[in-house]
């Protein structure tokens, strides 16, 4: 399984986290098993309107950095461009988890070096996933704010 972290504040940000759904099951070899429902944030760390989030659970026989070229590839089609870190965005697709593999090369790490600080991923992901998700971890990012916009399975479809 892969865990994909889905984000756009620029836009039309569901729709673009829609197509990328449908992009990511048109994968080689991919799935898309479920989608969490969708969630309102405020940029970490960055300004800019609110993001749409959300997670998805791929199956995929994709390799983890073939997954990670074919995510990128979905954001440059959505117009995503990155003129400075943590700009705003039409699409972001972060692969959090690939399977209990831990990589840290040059190019990709996972699990996600951030996930673990922010709201707008560890709720969706606990939504899906609670095993992977601990008290601690959600006590951690309490205080960011984040709303419920619409539940799964719909917003996606």
């Amino acid at each position: 399984m892969a865990w994909i972290g889905l984000g756009a504040n620029l836009g039309d940000a569901r729709a673009a986290l829609r197509a990328a759904v449908r992009a990511m099951a048109a994968l080689p070899g991919t799935r898309v098993l479920r989608v969490s429902s969708l969630y309102r944030s405020a940029p970490v760390d960055a300004g800019g309107p609110d993001y749409l989030n959300a997670v998805a659970e791929l199956e995929t026989t994709l390799a983890p950095l073939d997954l990670l070229h074919a995510l990128q590839a979905i954001e440059q089609a959505a117009g995503r461009e990155r003129p400075y870190r943590n700009a705003p965005r039409t699409l972001d697709l972060d692969l959090l988890l690939y399977g209990a593999q831990q990589l840290d090369g040059a190019e990709l790490t996972v699990p996600h070096p951030r996930m673990g600080e922010r709201a707008f991923v560890l709720l969706p992901l606990a939504e899906l996933a609670p095993g992977l998700v601990d008290a601690e971890q959600l006590a951690a990012v309490a205080n960011q704010h984040i709303e419920l916009v619409a539940a799964t399975p719909g917003w996606a479809q």
